[in-house]
Order: C-alpha cells, then structure tokens, then sequence
C-alpha cells in the first residue's frame, strides 16, 4: 500500500519551512502583496516620464514579482505533496489569482516602455546610473518592437486569448479527461485497463505479447478519434501561423524561437544533422531485432530493455553514486551537492495523493527543491542526477545574478541536467567490472539518445512540416497527417509503414505539437550536454570554469551566447556532429558485447 504522507520519515520530505515559517506567515504575505499589488495600479503612465520613473516602475514591478513568486512556489510546494489536502488547493488557487492580478495592472509595462524613443531613452540611461543594471533586459524588451501591435490590437488579441487556444485545451480535456482505453492483459495475463501512466510500462514488457496488444489498443483507440484530433491540432497550427502573422513575422517558427533569441538556423542545422546520422539510428534497430530474436522488428518492439541484468540501487546508495559522479565538477559544486542532499531540498518517496514525476522548482528567494518518487532502479538514479543538475543551475544563477536575470530560459534548461546525466554515464562506465553491467548501461544511454536526439527531432520535423502545410493553403485532415507521420516514421526507424500500420496515428497523441515549437530544444539540449560533458571528462581546468559560468549565467546575455562561453556554438553544427560520435562509439561497444554474448 502506498503510505500516507503523516508516515514519511521527515528526512526524506523536503524542508519548506525554509520558504515561510508557517502558514500563517504565508497568509500575511498574501494579503500584503494582494495590497501592494492594488496599490502598484497608479503607475501606468508614469513609466516614461523620467529616468527616476523608468528606474522606480521597473524596481517596484520586478519586487513585486519576486515577493510573488515565493509566495506561489510555497503554494505549489504544498499542494503537489498531497494534491488532495483542501487547504493547499485553496493556497495554490489564491496564489494564481494574485499571479492575474498582477499580470492585469502591469500590462500597461512593455507597450508604454516600446513609446520611449532610442534617444529619450539613452538620455534615461545618462541620468539615472540604477539603470544600467537593466540594460540588457530592456534592450530584449525592445527587439521585439517591431512585433507589438497598437494597443487597440493587442487589447483584440488578449480578448480572444482564450478562443484562441481553443484547439489545445480541447485536445487535453478529450485526451486526458474523455478518452477511454480498452482492457489489455499484463505481464501476469491478467486484465488490466489500458492508461496513459501505465502504456510505457506495457511496451517495456519483456512479454512481446503484452507489448503488442498495449500497442494496437492504444492506437486503435486513436484512430477512432482520428478526425477530432485532425480538427484539434489544425485548429492550433492555424492559430500560431495567424498570430505569427499579426505581429509581423514570417513564419510561426520565427516567432516561436524569437522569445528565446534563437535563430532558426539552430532548428535547421539540427534537422540537417539528424538526418545525416539516421543509418545510426538504423544499426540500432537492427541490433535491437538481433537481441530480441526477432524475424521482424516492429515499433512496439522499440521500448523493450535489451539487458537482462536489471540494476537496483536505494534511494541512499544513490546519493553516495550521484555525489561519485559529480565530483569532477569540483569542490564548491560537490559542496552545493550535498548540502541539497543533507539539507532536505528534496521530496523523496512517493505518497498517496503525491504528484507524479519529478521536477526541480523552488525561486528565487528559496532552496532549489526537488521532487521526487523514488524507486530502487537506475532510471530513478538518473532521474536524481537530472534534477540535482537543475537545482544546481538555479542554485549558482540566484547566487551569481540579480533576480532580473535570475532564471535561464527554456533553450538552455535541459543542457545542465542532461550534462549531469551524461557525467554519471561515464562515471558508471568506467567503475562497472562485468560485461552484463556494462551492456545494461550503455542500453540505458542508447535508449535515452533514441528517445531525445532523434525522437524529438522527428517531431520538431514533422511539426514544422505541418505549419508550412496549413501556410501554404493545404488542409491538414488526418488522411494528411496521418500520410505524412507514416512517412517520417519510416524514414527515421527504416521500418516500412505498411508493416506497421498503427504508426500513422501516433501523431494524435503528442501534446507536444500544441506547444509552439517546443520539441526541438530536448534535441539541442541533449546534444549540447554531450559535448560539455565530454569537456568536462577529457578537457582542461578552464572548461570546468567555463561550465560553471553557464551555471551562473542566467539571462544576462543571449543564450546562445551564454553557451559560446561555455564553448559549445549552438550555431554551428560541430556539437550534433560530436554527440553522434559519442552515440557511434557506444553502440561499437555495445556490438562487441553482443559479440561476446554480454546480453544473455
């Protein structure tokens, strides 16, 4: 039974007494900010009227934002450790509704700023030394410029905001909410009902015909509701190209990577590299049709581990390995390590009424914490590694940066936590004395590249596919998404899509495509992770230092700036090309151990 959260040990529940004492500190924050926030609604117009006024509005907004982001984190915190307690729930709500009120009385901010003239504003900067603090936060305010509307048109779009996204909220109530999947038989031949949380586990089965029949369930499922998935997602494509529209861009994809400052070379070069290695990606799944035994390999074959040696490690033994694998980072890091490690910065077990997963959060006035629910397996020790790479980048940006460039944006987020996961593959690689450990870590890494490099790039080409296609007038009806993801399909994977017809519908079930151009950054931030952590393994002492750089950057510069420091250029295509060596050199591996029989 799982335990109640009253039967945690306190050690393994994190420490959010570090945020407000009680809640009741809580409580008077909240109606402190709830006043200060009313009060802040007598600047709108004041922005522009001086240096003194630039420097007072910007000041009193960014307090207010900080004051409120713990006040939400504490809320959040609380309600995901039991999301059934009533009293959270209501906390979580009332922090959201001050989260809209505060949004409410500043978005006079960025239209009346976009009115100052270059020359007012450089006499502002002249005047008023406190403003140069900002001077890169509002030189990103005024690149987009040219793409905010008057403010009767951006007063139209905010209206219709929620029309707007209408394809995407639909899609998540019939997925999530309304559909329904039929009974399929488990590992024990027992039925069981088919759901979204347990189908990953149904098509990791060593039993393939367990993993079948989850497999055509699910996408028979899909393929019933074929046409209302068509609608949903066109009605979302056709939302992004039209605002991208309206505020002048060329493209939905230009406006997409434009808020993190991203060329689209970047997704360009990514797409190009990709496809250049697919016969990587095809020696894998010929090796996987190898190990299995197999006459024909099919796609729900793709998720099945490989390795009979199933690696086990406790939730403490894992601390010990995670530490181990760190280390080479130095000692301020480790140090920043273990002090999340004692200081109960992290969630561990999971409890009834627990939210699933795991993340780092926290803010900027708070401990990096961490969410876990922990099992004794090496997913979950790379899933520690993961998170503890997050919480360390937002541990050394809160303490390196002002709170205006005190978080990173999303480009960047998945590069310190996979570079941890790539550091703990090497440190697992080099201590292992047996071929069967060896073989079921280097499964563990090749899935993972899989997963990421090239699955999430087949989705960032199939997403951007779809976008030129409603450009270009094409209506996208499931016959055509469904010809067009068989299509991709087939050329990643070399599995032909007439031999795996349930393939076609697999677009139909990735809310990813509802994110405007999301997917492609897991790739990039993969494939940048690799190449920091091989700089870290093999390279000098200074690229450590550059690393830790990264860490503590946050948004004072550019992104890809920020990893030109690093020394990895996101614009080029050096750094895919160097993790597909990586990924080339551990599939050698893994063939020579199949040579030598490591896998039975």
């Amino acid at each position: 039974m799982v335990k109640q959260r009253n039967e945690i040990d306190e050690k393994y529940q994190w420490d959010l007494t570090t945020v407000f004492k009680t809640d009741s500190d809580w409580e008077q924050e909240l109606k402190s900010l709830e006043i200060a926030i009313e009060e802040a609604q007598t600047l709108e117009g004041r922005l522009t009227q001086s240096a003194a006024d630039l420097l007072a509005v910007t000041e009193t907004q960014l307090a207010l934002s900080r004051r409120l982001e713990k006040l939400y984190s504490y809320a959040h915190m609380r309600n995901d450790q039991d999301t059934r307690e009533a009293k959270y729930q209501e906390f979580n709500a009332k922090a959201l509704s001050v989260y809209a009120k505060f949004s409410q009385v500043f978005a006079f901010y960025e239209p009346e700023l976009l009115t100052l003239s270059a020359e007012t504003y450089e006499q502002f900067v002249a005047e008023e030394p406190g403003l140069a603090l900002y001077a890169h936060y509002f030189e990103k305010l005024f690149q987009n410029k040219p793409h905010i509307l008057s403010k009767e048109e951006e007063t139209i779009i905010a209206a219709t905001s929620e029309i707007l996204s209408s394809g995407s909220e639909t899609f998540s109530i019939l997925n999530n909410a309304d559909l329904e999947f039929p009974m399929v038989k488990d590992d024990k031949g027992q039925e069981v009902q088919l759901t979204h949380g347990n189908y990953i586990t149904f098509v990791e089965s060593k039993d393939r015909d367990v993993r079948k029949g989850a497999y055509e369930a699910m996408y028979a499922t899909y393929k019933q509701f074929q046409h209302v998935f068509a609608k949903t997602l066109q009605t979302t494509v056709k939302t992004h190209n039209l605002t991208a529209n309206l505020r002048h861009f060329q493209s939905a994809r230009e406006a997409a990577l434009s808020r993190n400052f991203v060329p689209e070379s970047v997704y360009d070069s990514l797409v190009s590299a990709v496809n250049k290695h697919l016969p990587l990606l095809h020696r894998y799944v010929k090796l996987r049709q190898e190990v299995l035994g197999l006459d024909e390999l099919k796609m729900y074959d793709m998720y099945a581990s490989l390795a009979e040696t199933e690696l086990s490690y406790t939730y403490e033994e894992a601390l010990v390995k995670s530490e181990e694998a760190l280390a080479i980072l130095g000692d301020d890091y480790l140090s920043c390590v273990k002090k999340a490690f004692a200081e109960r910065w992290i969630d561990v077990h999971e409890n009834a009424g627990k939210r699933s997963g795991a993340y780092s959060g926290g803010c900027y006035d708070s401990n990096a914490f961490m969410l876990l629910n922990w099992q004794d397996n090496l997913n979950n020790l790379f899933t520690l590694v993961h998170e503890t790479g997050h919480s360390m980048h937002s541990s050394y940006t809160r303490e390196n940066q002002p709170y205006v460039y005190g978080d990173y944006s999303i480009f960047l987020a998945e590069i310190a936590s996979t570079t941890n996961e790539n550091l703990l593959t090497e440190h697992l690689l080099n201590e292992v004395d047996d071929d069967a450990t060896r073989f079921a870590i280097l499964n563990h890494y090749l899935d993972g590249f899989r997963a990421t490099i090239f699955r999430q790039t087949q989705f960032a080409e199939f997403e951007q596919a779809i976008h030129q296609a409603d450009q270009a007038g094409e209506v996208l009806t499931s016959e055509f998404l469904n010809t067009l993801y068989a299509e991709i399909n087939e050329k990643y994977y070399g599995l032909s899509k007439e031999d795996n017809p349930e393939i076609q519908y697999e677009w139909a079930r990735i809310p990813h495509f509802y994110y405007d151009y999301y997917v492609f950054q897991y790739s990039t931030g993969f494939a940048a992770a690799t190449a920091l952590a091989d700089k870290i393994i093999n390279g000098s002492p200074e690229d450590k230092e550059n690393y830790i750089a990264y860490l503590s950057a946050g948004r004072s510069d550019y992104p890809l700036e920020i990893m030109k420091k690093a020394g990895v250029d996101m614009s080029q295509e050096d750094y895919l090309n160097d993790a597909f060596k990586v990924f080339e050199r551990r599939l050698d591996e893994l063939e020579a151990l199949i040579k030598k029989g490591a896998h039975k």
